[in-house]
């Protein structure tokens, strides 16, 4: 498992961006590539037009709803947190998750804390809890974000609208091909009367990475 960074040091404010949007459909050459090659596929007989949809189809059914569950589960049942962050595979089956495509990959939930904030990237490609977040935005896979998040984390996360107070250490989690990370925000306050269907309504995808908190409605 490689150990996250902890970056202590505060960083001089500046301008604010608005993140990349959540998608990108600019034909890259990689996505040319990729088009090419199912093509060549289905056209040999190796896999067909069918099935290719039918992972698609299961791919994009997948949404943040589902890791927005799981934070919510946590928030209100003390006893499933405790189980979550010792062993989050076999807390999601206990929700009726199935993991069976994702058997070879390891999930690690890192919590929040007053003292200590994470944030989730992976510095070589994209790699991303897609069980449960549903497909990476376009931000989180641009080269940008990949390098400055590692280097400069509370700048970036300025620019995201997220300011920390300086006693709060931020810790970045890469993941890898076999690990992925899922944040678990703080519970907001004066939400103790809240049910779990609605706390589920307060968990954003972002909240998730770490580039956002969770709060409560106005």
């Amino acid at each position: 498992m490689n150990e996250p960074h902890d970056h202590h040091h505060a960083h001089a404010a500046g301008h604010r961006h608005p993140p990349q949007a959540d998608h990108d459909d600019t034909l890259t050459y990689y996505r040319r590539l990729e088009i090419a090659v199912r093509e060549l596929l289905i056209e040999k007989g190796i896999i067909t037009a069918g099935e290719v949809s039918k992972v698609i189809e299961d791919i994009e059914s997948r949404s943040p709803e589902g890791g927005a569950r799981v934070v919510a589960r946590a928030w209100s049942d003390p006893k499933f947190r405790e189980l979550l962050l010792r062993d989050a595979t076999s807390a999601l089956t206990s929700m009726g998750f199935e993991l069976a495509l994702f058997l070879d990959t390891q999930l690690v939930i890192v919590e929040n804390t007053p003292d200590v904030h994470n944030v989730v990237v992976c510095t070589l490609c994209s790699c991303y809890p897609r069980m449960l977040l549903g497909l990476p935005p376009a931000w989180y896979k641009s080269r940008a974000y990949r390098a400055r998040v590692v280097s400069e984390p509370r700048a970036v996360l300025r620019e995201f609208g997220l300011e920390l107070w300086d006693r709060v250490a931020v810790r970045v989690h890469d993941s890898t091909a076999d690990l992925r990370y899922l944040v678990l925000p703080m519970r907001p306050p004066r939400t103790e009367h809240m049910s779990e269907a609605e706390l589920t309504a307060l968990v954003t995808r972002d909240s998730m990475i770490g580039t956002a908190v969770c709060r409560a409605p106005s």
